[in-house]
């Protein structure tokens, strides 16, 4: 079984998330989505709309993924990398390069975002109305 990782924070969720997790689990068989805590969200500055426990409950319903789990800081991904027995590290290519570094524990993709949405875009459209 081929396992494959990938982080976010999936505030507002909307069909450019989806299409990222699709896209993830097709790089293999089981995906783990590392959420960002509102902890963590806090300590890099930023706000969800909704609270951890709701963003987990809602990623939990989508068929693509397998296991939700927290991220409470940066460092984590390694460990995570082992905890899990990944073999697929998955982000989106506004991060390309980023993650480099773990290429030694496991296969590193950037997958090209939805260029048409993003939650920065409706927070910010919501915000004109």
């Amino acid at each position: 079984m081929k396992r494959v990782i990938t982080y976010g924070t999936f505030d507002l969720l909307h069909y450019g998330h989806i299409r990222l997790l699709q896209r993830c689990k097709d790089q293999g068989d089981y995906l783990v989505v590392a959420l960002s805590s509102d902890e963590f969200n806090a300590g890099k500055g930023k706000k969800s709309y909704f609270s951890y426990e709701e963003r987990k409950h809602m990623l939990e319903a989508i068929r693509y993924v397998d296991l939700v789990v927290p991220e409470d800081n940066w460092e984590q991904k390694s460990t995570d990398i082992d905890k899990y027995h990944i073999d697929t590290f998955v982000m989106g290519d506004d991060w390309a390069g980023k993650f480099d570094f773990l290429k030694d524990k496991c296969e590193v993709v950037y997958l090209e975002r939805t260029p048409e949405i993003s939650t920065t875009r409706i927070k910010s459209e919501l915000g004109k109305s």
